[in-house]
C-alpha cells in the first residue's frame, strides 16, 4: 500500500500527467528513474520496492536493479524489499544538479527579483546558488557577487558587466568550491548587502550543511551580510544536517518552492524570519 505522499503523487499522474500502470519501462529513462528514488527518499526515510514500482510504473525487477546500483554509488542503503536514506548524507553536487530541477528553477526566478543592479551580494556553493546564478547572469546587469564557488563564478562570468570575486583556500573537488581559515579570513575584508546561501537541512535550530567547511563559510557570509536568504527546496523541511550554519532571525529570508509546516514555521515566526513562496 503507497504511503499518502506516494498515493498523492501516483493520483497525480493517473489524472493526466502520466499513467504508470501503461508502457512501464518506457516513461523514465534510468537517470531519470534513479533521480526519483533519490529526490523520494528525501521526503520519506524508508521506500519499499513494491510503492517504486507503483510510483515510478515500473517493475519491481527494474526497481531492484535501479536500488543496487544507487546502493553501490553510495546515495541510498539498500535494505531487504527496499531503501533507506543513508543519515547526514548529501549527494555530491554533480549528482544534486539533476534532482529537483523544476522546483529549484522556481526558487532561483523568484530570488533573482530580490536583486537590483549594483548589489553586492555573497553568493555561497550548491546547486540551488548555481541555478539562481545563471539567472542572475541572464537578468541582471552590474552586480559585485563574492563566492567560494567555481560553478557559481563560471555562469557570472558569462556577462561581462559583473564583477566576480573569487574567495582563496582550499579547493574541494567533489563540491567544486573552496573553504578553510583563508577563506574566512578573507571574508572579513567584505561587506554585502545579501548573502545568498542554499542548504542541506531546514530545522528549528536554522539552516544547515552537510559538510563542516562549507558550513563555516555560509555561518562567515552570514555574518558579513545585512540580509541572509536561503534558497532551499521543501525536501530539506525539518532535515537535519551535520552543520547548523546559522539561526533564524529577522534579518533571514527563507525562499522555497512550498511553505513552511509544522515546527519549521513555528520556529521561523518565533524569530522574525520570513518565507517567500517561489
Amino acid at each position: 500500500m503507497l504511503t499518502p505522499g506516494l498515493q498523492n503523487r501516483a493520483a497525480a499522474w493517473h489524472n493526466g500527467v502520466m499513467d504508470p500502470m501503461q508502457g512501464s519501462d518506457m516513461k523514465f529513462t534510468k537517470p531519470d528513474r534513479q533521480a526519483r528514488i533519490v529526490a523520494e527518499l528525501r521526503t520519506a526515510p524508508t521506500l519499499r520496492v513494491n510503492e517504486l514500482a507503483q510510483l515510478l510504473g515500473v517493475s519491481t525487477e527494474t526497481v531492484r536493479r535501479d536500488l543496487a546500483e544507487l546502493d553501490e554509488r553510495g546515495l541510498i542503503n539498500r535494505t531487504y524489499g527496499g531503501a533507506t536514506r543513508p543519515v547526514s548524507f548529501e549527494p555530491a553536487l554533480a549528482e544534486r544538479e539533476k534532482l529537483m530541477v523544476a522546483e529549484r528553477e522556481r526558487i532561483a526566478a523568484a530570488a533573482v527579483r530580490l536583486v537590483e543592479p549594483g548589489d553586492i551580494l555573497m553568493i555561497g556553493g550548491g546547486a540551488t546558488t548555481t541555478i539562481f546564478a545563471r539567472r542572475l547572469a541572464a537578468e541582471r546587469d552590474h552586480l559585485t557577487v563574492i563566492t567560494h564557488a567555481f560553478s557559481v563564478a563560471m555562469a557570472l562570468a558569462s556577462n561581462p558587466f559583473h564583477k566576480v570575486l573569487m574567495l582563496p583556500g582550499q579547493y574541494d573537488s567533489r563540491e567544486g568550491l573552496i573553504h578553510g581559515p583563508d577563506t574566512i579570513e578573507a571574508l572579513q575584508r567584505y561587506r554585502a548587502g545579501k548573502a545568498m546561501l542554499g542548504a542541506s537541512g531546514l530545522t528549528a535550530e536554522g539552516p544547515s550543511d552537510a559538510g563542516v567547511g562549507p558550513s563555516l563559510i555560509y555561518g562567515a557570509m552570514m555574518k558579513r551580510a545585512t540580509e541572509t536568504v536561503v534558497l532551499a527546496d521543501h525536501t530539506k523541511f525539518d532535515r537535519a544536517s551535520l552543520s547548523v550554519y546559522g539561526p533564524w532571525s529577522a534579518q533571514v529570508l527563507l525562499v522555497s518552492d512550498r511553505n513552511p509546516e509544522g515546527e519549521l514555521r513555528l520556529a521561523l515566526e518565533r524569530n522574525g524570519a520570513r518565507s517567500l513562496l517561489a
